[in-house]
């Protein structure tokens, strides 16, 4: 973990109250795909965790839904604005489990980080396959941007406005060889339900972030796990509903 100034390069909407903010800033921390940053903002108690859609080492991509006053007061960030980030949180997805053939499975907000995934799996020649879940045709983003890495890309919607109708797991059908998941709780469970092996990113409220304060502790298997330092990623094999 690291605390860097970031400074706002461009913040906008791409669908419904979904935010895309790029950040330039030293984010060398960042290691894999997966892990998070910590957002202060001025006039709020605690930090925003945000999962990392994409970075380089100077420029980190994050999208965002506004859900409440911490992210809405984010929307309205314009560039040139200095942010305090805490860097390079979470253990991240551990790529080597693949396969030839990994299905990376994104719901709502959950999406973002299955792109630095993707980009990691297919840069080291594996076959990727994307399902992209969301309520209606107004939520979704990331298609193209998905598809333009290689990756092979299907819809669902819960409305059936764009897509295929129903969830993520009304499109999980084929052979693939590993799975990779984040999303709200229920999704993640039913993903679970669909597949032999896999790790799957938590969603957790977080007080700091970086596994101090104990707030964002849940039981597994092997005992008491932080997500924020432990996690956000578990194994299946150690998931406890």
């Amino acid at each position: 973990m690291e605390k860097r100034e970031f400074e706002v390069s461009s913040n906008e909407l791409i669908a419904s109250n979904t935010w895309k903010m790029n950040l330039l800033g030293d984010a060398r921390s960042i290691t894999r795909p997966g892990q998070f940053v910590n957002i202060e903002l001025p006039g709020f108690f605690l930090r925003r965790p945000i999962s990392v859609c994409a970075w380089r080492d100077w420029e980190v991509t994050i999208i965002y839904k506004v859900v409440g006053q911490g992210t809405s007061y984010m929307s309205r960030l314009e560039p040139g604005v200095k942010l305090d980030l805490l860097c390079g949180l979470g253990n991240g997805y551990d790529v080597t489990k693949a396969g030839e053939r990994p299905l990376l499975v994104g719901g709502g907000a959950g999406v973002p980080p299955m792109y630095a995934l993707a980009e990691w799996l297919i840069r080291d020649g594996r076959q990727v396959t994307v399902i992209e879940g969301f309520n209606t045709a107004g939520e979704v983003f990331y298609e193209r941007e998905f598809a333009d890495l290689g990756a092979s890309v299907r819809i669902t919607t819960a409305d059936g406005s764009v897509g295929t109708r129903g969830f993520v797991t009304d499109a999980m059908d084929g052979d693939f060889t590993y799975v990779y998941a984040c999303g709200p709780e229920p999704m993640l469970r039913a993903v679970y339900d669909r597949c032999a092996d896999g790790q799957f990113s938590f969603e957790e409220r977080m007080g700091c972030g970086f596994g101090a304060c104990m707030g964002c502790t849940c039981e597994t298997k092997y005992g008491y796990k932080r997500i924020c330092r432990d996690g956000p990623v578990l194994e299946r094999g150690e998931i406890v509903w």
